[in-house]
């Protein structure tokens, strides 16, 4: 029985709305937001990196996101302080593999 069933017995004369997808739009359980995620360039103590911040959803979301462009671009990388922190200068491939997913993006520094 899972949550869905359990809230029905607790409450069955409920009824269920339709949510609008443009509101709560998900992509592969990752919430897609409206406004665009902000990609900008760094250098700290002379290394290149590229940071994604801006991003309204969960934190949990975000960190899968994290990981998963790590992966995908076999770098390392941190999660810290709601910001994606990935290690070189990869701000084209991060923003096609973002805009790929359904997020808008904007470009920041360069």
């Amino acid at each position: 029985m899972d949550l869905q069933d359990q809230l029905k017995n607790l409450f069955p004369d409920h009824i269920e709305q339709e949510t609008n997808d443009s509101s709560a739009n998900k992509n592969n359980g990752i919430w897609m937001q409206e406004a665009p995620i902000i990609c900008k360039y760094e250098k700290r103590k002379g290394k290149p990196i590229t940071i994604l911040e801006g991003y309204t959803g969960a934190v949990s979301d975000f960190k899968i996101l994290a990981k998963e462009l790590k992966s995908k671009l076999s770098v390392g990388g941190s999660f810290k302080d709601d910001k994606i922190i990935i290690q070189g200068d990869f701000r084209d491939k991060i923003m096609t593999i973002l805009k790929s997913k359904g997020f808008k993006v904007k470009r920041v520094g360069g």
